[in-house]
């Protein structure tokens, strides 16, 4: 039986194992799976790494996948959201979170945009913060260090969640990631997730492209009920919310 060659965003890492589990249940077709940031790994592809199924933060990667022959379906199986992740010395200053993203005495992280559809997503946040304050969203592209998710950039320790770890090791007073983290993020010693609120979110589709037929059984698990429930568990946002 032929092995299922995943490439799938490095934020799908946690619940993965999980989500093979359940469909070792269901097939015992094998899989392999490599991590990353899902606009280098769309990049792989291009450049013909192999791959069956490509499990990507957003959208267009995939598309791009389809668009150029490279991939056979793309459909989008959760979603996700951003917060803010900080010391919990600084979150009970009680200072709200666009407070504490507009002062410039505190760096604020993210991940890299193009590379990483995170960094992408924190960036469209800065555009509808400029939207309803003005100069700061624009302040904050000129302020924020993208650390993570890049060709070049720092290495996180095996077993660290990046955020926290960015925030232990000083290299930035807050980070903006996926929500998806905010429940291990809270078992953190001194560590504090702050939510955005619902009308500054935006929302992250995740979606996958087929790359061979043999992945197909696979792609449709990931929208099958126990996998929706796995998800949602692990802190996404089910298709059905």
């Amino acid at each position: 039986m032929e092995t299922i060659r995943v490439l799938a965003a490095g934020s799908l890492r946690l619940v993965w194992p999980d989500i093979l589990t359940a469909f070792a249940q269901l097939s015992a077709q094998p899989v392999t799976t490599a991590f990353g940031p899902a606009g280098l790994l769309r990049q792989r592809i291009e450049l013909a790494e192999s791959c069956d199924l490509f499990v990507s933060a957003n959208v267009t990667h995939p598309q791009t996948l389809l668009d150029t022959g490279k991939a056979l379906s793309v459909m989008i199986f959760s979603h996700n959201q951003l917060c803010l992740t900080m010391s919990q010395r600084l979150a009970q200053q009680q200072r709200t979170w666009i407070d504490l993203l507009s002062d410039p005495a505190l760096q604020v992280a993210t991940s890299t945009p193009i590379s990483d559809p995170s960094g992408d997503y924190t960036w469209a946040l800065f555009n509808h913060i400029e939207k309803n304050h003005p100069e700061a969203g624009k302040a904050l592209k000129q302020r924020a260090r993208a650390l993570v998710g890049g060709a070049d950039s720092l290495v996180v320790p095996e077993g660290e969640l990046a955020a926290e770890w960015i925030i232990r090791q000083q290299l930035a007073d807050i980070f903006i990631g996926y929500q998806s983290y905010a429940l291990r993020l809270c078992n953190c010693d001194n560590i504090a997730v702050m939510e955005i609120p619902a009308s500054y979110q935006i929302r992250a589709n995740y979606a996958f492209a087929v790359c061979h037929p043999r992945a197909q059984l696979l792609a449709s698990f990931l929208v099958s009920e126990r996998a929706q429930s796995i998800l949602e568990r692990e802190g996404f946002i089910p298709l059905n919310r």
